[in-house]
């Protein structure tokens, strides 16, 4: 659950620097969980797991390990969440 708490933290200190009306991700409601869960899906999309080409493809292979393991933690605490871009 590392990974997940990590990512959800992540994400909450950079959409308090961007946006501050925007709502803090969590995992105490069904509602929060599903956020997070498209949040995944939106970073998993190729366009973002990939920068738009500017990263390599050895840099985007971690970048979709370590966002699996995130949603992989996320569907293990809440099944009912679907990831879209996952697999």
């Amino acid at each position: 659950m590392q990974a997940l708490r990590n990512f959800i933290t992540e994400e909450n200190r950079w959409q308090s620097m961007w946006n501050s009306n925007y709502p803090q991700l969590d995992l105490a409601t069904s509602t929060g969980r599903a956020n997070i869960a498209e949040r995944l899906s939106d970073q998993l999309s190729p366009e973002n797991l990939h920068c738009d080409g500017e990263i390599s493809n050895a840099e985007a292979q971690r970048k979709y390990v370590r966002l699996e393991r995130v949603a992989l933690q996320l569907l293990k605490l809440d099944p009912t969440v679907t990831v879209e871009e996952l697999y």
